[in-house]
């Protein structure tokens, strides 16, 4: 069995980073040049995130032959989650929520490897993306609450 990231999912899962990362550095350094909005655009794409991968998920899921409620219903709550970290919650709180949402994404994406769902490849691609993406919703929250 493959376990190596094949090339484009690993440019393109890291190109997908340059956004926040840079975002997270301009508010950082306090350049001026997007804040003090630059977290909330962390922020929207860190939901944007989540729903992306509840749609991975979806499509995990979806392989077999009849998909039961519980794997699909899961699958269904990352969009939720960035749904209401938007609009029930202040920029800092809603940030650090979206980073712990980001964190606890992981235990599924590890049950898809484990149930052969998702590719064995899957959680090397995923720790280090939803690790890096979670940092930058802690320091931009921190940059608003500091």
């Amino acid at each position: 069995m493959k376990t190596t990231i094949p090339l484009p999912a690993l440019l393109l899962g890291f190109a997908g980073l340059i956004p926040p990362v840079g975002l997270t550095a301009v508010a950082l350094l306090d350049l001026g040049l997007f804040a003090p909005s630059t977290p909330g655009f962390v922020l929207t794409y860190a939901a944007i995130i989540l729903s992306f991968l509840g749609g991975t998920w979806w499509g995990f899921v979806s392989r077999q032959e009849r998909p039961g409620w519980v794997l699909l219903g899961i699958s269904v709550l990352p969009a939720l989650a960035g749904w209401a970290a938007i609009f029930s919650f202040q920029p800092p709180a809603a940030l650090f929520t979206l980073a712990g949402a980001l964190v606890a994404s992981l235990v599924m994406d590890a049950l898809l490897v484990r149930r052969r769902l998702a590719p064995r490849w899957w959680m090397k691609l995923r720790v280090p993306l939803s690790l890096l993406l979670t940092l930058c919703c802690c320091l931009s929250g921190w940059v608003l609450v500091r």
